[in-house]
């Protein structure tokens, strides 16, 4: 492996030089993609001191784009016309994709995995048995973990430049809520809930309903329910809220919510769903 990765950073740092008919460098590139898309590597791994990024990959990725050419791509009624093929060989991966779903080559969709009519981007991580619903986009080099619901119309951002960027990484056992959006490297942990409509990223505060105390800024701790709110700021035109992710409720590590049980939650602070 850190031999195509010294070949990656190699190839990036002569990149003007490039040509689209270099075979020789197209080769590598292309090994490189298809780790990605076999979940051999990945581009960004959670850790207990945060997301490790491997840069590389990411290069890898650009390179592809800059040494690809534009072709006609025929999955038939449909017609394309991009630089990266689609995915393939889904039902031998194990892999539902209902018809209108699409994954370009380079992603990486885990065992269990169902696709319903959505998109998944080059260098995204899938894991195993996680539903990407209806309208759902999960972007390029974003991390969701294994048995996660992305509800119908969730926005999972991408992220390719600047190349050390963290891309947006959701934890296991997650349920994301419908028309979310979790973009700019926001990191959902481990177990949480996140109401509908909620938006998180990198600058949004994460504040614990029961002490008002800022946890953090775009990131939901593991365990827990949140949802979309908003907190007043005074500013010289006047008092505006402004948004922000509240911490509804702690759970305990491996508690599951039904969706009865999550309204019984929101209900108690007032909110509707």
């Amino acid at each position: 492996m850190s031999d195509i990765q010294n070949q990656i950073e190699e190839l990036w740092d002569r990149r003007e030089t490039l040509n689209p008919e270099d075979s020789d460098a197209n080769t590598v590139i292309n090994e490189a993609i298809e780790l990605l898309d076999q979940g051999k590597v990945r581009v960004a791994e959670p850790s207990p001191d945060g997301v490790i990024v491997n840069e590389w990959l990411k290069l890898a990725i650009l390179l592809l784009f800059k040494q690809s050419q534009m072709s006609t791509i025929e999955t038939k009624p449909f017609e394309f016309a991009d630089k990266i093929p689609l995915k393939k060989n889904y039902q031998r991966s194990g892999v539902r994709v209902v018809p209108g779903a699409l994954a370009r080559w380079g992603s990486y969709l885990a065992p269990g995995v169902i696709m319903m009519p959505s998109f998944v981007n080059i260098g995204a991580w899938v894991g195993e048995n996680t539903m990407v619903d209806t309208w759902a986009t999960v972007g390029s080099c974003a991390q969701i973990g294994r048995n996660v619901h992305l509800s119908g119309g969730v926005g999972i951002g991408g992220v390719l430049e600047p190349p050390n960027a963290t891309p947006v990484v959701v934890g296991d056992e997650c349920l994301i809520g419908s028309r979310c959006i979790v973009a700019e490297g926001a990191r959902v942990g481990d177990g949480v809930v996140l109401g509908a409509g909620a938006v998180l990223t990198a600058s949004i505060p994460v504040i614990d309903a029961e002490t008002g105390e800022e946890v953090s800024r775009g990131e939901i701790p593991s365990w827990c329910v949140a949802v979309q709110a908003s907190r007043p700021r005074e500013f010289p035109g006047g008092e505006f809220g402004l948004p922000c992710v509240l911490i509804v409720k702690h759970l305990s590590e491996g508690e599951r919510h039904d969706k009865s049980a999550l309204n019984e939650v929101l209900r108690t602070h007032g909110i509707t769903t």
